[in-house]
């Protein structure tokens, strides 16, 4: 299980987060989210491989760690 971090991420960045088990990488990209960011998946070199459905995602604020500044 991933340990979030207390800073908010910014459009640009690179976080990781978990879900259903899996661990996801991806970069931040611009939203109006006030709680949550859109996370940009194509950046996995592994993302057909998991057979995820979408390229992008929403995560809380809460459940990402940012990996990249």
């Amino acid at each position: 299980m991933i340990q979030p971090d207390d800073r908010i991420a910014t459009p640009g960045q690179v976080v990781s987060f978990e879900r259903n088990e899996i661990m996801f990488t991806g970069r931040v990209i611009p939203s109006q989210c006030q709680r949550s960011v859109i996370v940009d998946l194509t950046i996995m070199d592994n993302l057909e491989e998991i057979d995820f459905e979408y390229d992008r995602t929403v995560v809380a604020h809460t459940n990402y760690r940012i990996i990249e500044e």
